[in-house]
C-alpha cells in the first residue's frame, strides 16, 4: 500500500509516499480502507522536530491522525463494526496519510448519512480542539468572545460553536472572510496593528473571553482587553499562557469518540460547517502542506489515498 513517510526531521522535501505492508489489525482493531484524511499544522512542527520533546519521531515516521473510510478487515474482539461499515475516527499512531490504516475501534464511530468523506476525514483534530478551546472559556448568552484565527480550520469551528452557546463572537480574520463570518452570526475585525481598539470598538469595551487559535502575541492582547486569565484559552502559545495563568485546552482535553460523534452529527444536519479548502491525492501530500505552510488557508486541507 501507499504511505506518507519521513526520514529525518526537516522541510516539505523529506516527505515521501513510499509501497509498505499492509497492516494487520489486532484485538479490538479494525483496518479502514482511508478515504479521506485531514492535514494539521501540528504535524508541520512535529515533521521539523520542533515539537520533539513533546512528541518525538521515530524513524521512518508515518503522518496522519484524522480520517474517515471504510472497514475492510478485523481483529478479534472487536464490538460495533463490521466490514463494510464507513466510519471516522482517529489513531495516535501517526498513521492516517496512507491507503490502509488500523484503529481501534473505541476511536471510530459511523459515519453519519449525508456527511461528505472530506468533511468526515478531517473532523477529528480541528473538531475536538475547538469543542475543548469553547468548554474551557465557558461562553453563554451575555458574554462576548474573541477568536483569533477565526477562518482557520480550528477557529472556523470554535466561532460556531460558541455561538451555538448564544454568546456574542468576534472573529479575528483577513477581510476576504469577513462574509463567511458574517454569514454565521460573527462580528468582523481585522487582525493586525490597531486589533485592540477595533476589538474594543466592535465589542462596545466588553470582552469576557478569548480563544487564541493563532498563537503570536494573541494572549497578551486578551490580557490587554481586561480578559481574565481563567477565560483565555490559547492552543499555540503555551510560554505566553504559563506566564500569565491562561488555560491551554487542546484536542487531547476532548480526544474521544463521545465528541467526535456529536459533531459529526452536528455537521451531517448543517448545524456545523466544516470549511473544506481543498483536497489533494496522496500523491501531491507535499503541494498539500506547501499550501497550508502559508498559514491563510480558510478550513481544512484533506488528503483522498
Amino acid at each position: 500500500m501507499k504511505a506518507v513517510r519521513f526520514h529525518a526531521y526537516g522541510e516539505i522535501d523529506v516527505l515521501r509516499v513510499e509501497d509498505v505492508p499492509r497492516p494487520s489489525p489486532g484485538p479490538g482493531q479494525v483496518l479502514v480502507e482511508v478515504r479521506a484524511a485531514g492535514i494539521q499544522p501540528g504535524e508541520v512542527m512535529i515533521r521539523r522536530g520542533a515539537r520533539h520533546g513533546r512528541w518525538p519521531a521515530t524513524f521512518p515516521s508515518g503522518q496522519g491522525s484524522d480520517l474517515a473510510g471504510v472497514v475492510v478487515d478485523l481483529g478479534p474482539e472487536v464490538r460495533g463494526f463490521a466490514v463494510g461499515d464507513e466510519v471516522l475516527g482517529y489513531t495516535h499512531r501517526r498513521a492516517s496519510h496512507a491507503e490502509f490504516v488500523v484503529v481501534d475501534d473505541v476511536n471510530l464511530v459511523s459515519r453519519p448519512q449525508g456527511l461528505a468523506w472530506e468533511v468526515a476525514g478531517a473532523l477529528y483534530v480541528a473538531g475536538t480542539t475547538a469543542y475543548a478551546t469553547v468548554f474551557a472559556v465557558d461562553p453563554g448568552p451575555g458574554d462576548t468572545v474573541v477568536v483569533s484565527g477565526a477562518a482557520g480550520g480550528v477557529g472556523s469551528l470554535a466561532v460556531q460553536l460558541a455561538r451555538r452557546r448564544g454568546a456574542t463572537v468576534i472573529g479575528l480574520a483577513g477581510e476576504r472572510n469577513h462574509a463567511w463570518l458574517k454569514e454565521r452570526g460573527v462580528v468582523p475585525v481585522v487582525y493586525g496593528e490597531g486589533v485592540a481598539d477595533r476589538v474594543r470598538e466592535a465589542s462596545g469595551g466588553q470582552v469576557d473571553a478569548f480563544i487564541d487559535t493563532f498563537g503570536d502575541g494573541y494572549v497578551d492582547l486578551a490580557v490587554e482587553l481586561g480578559v481574565r486569565p481563567e477565560r483565555i484559552n490559547t492552543i499555540r502559545d503555551w510560554q505566553a499562557a504559563a506566564k500569565v495563568g491562561a488555560r491551554t485546552y487542546g484536542e487531547g482535553s476532548a480526544a474521544c469518540a463521545v465528541v467526535l460523534g456529536e459533531l459529526a452529527r452536528l455537521a451531517a444536519r448543517g448545524e456545523l460547517e466544516v470549511p473544506v479548502a481543498r483536497t489533494y491525492p496522496l500523491e501531491q501530500v507535499r503541494d498539500a502542506y506547501r499550501e497550508l505552510e502559508q498559514g491563510h488557508t480558510h478550513g481544512k486541507i484533506v488528503l483522498r489515498p
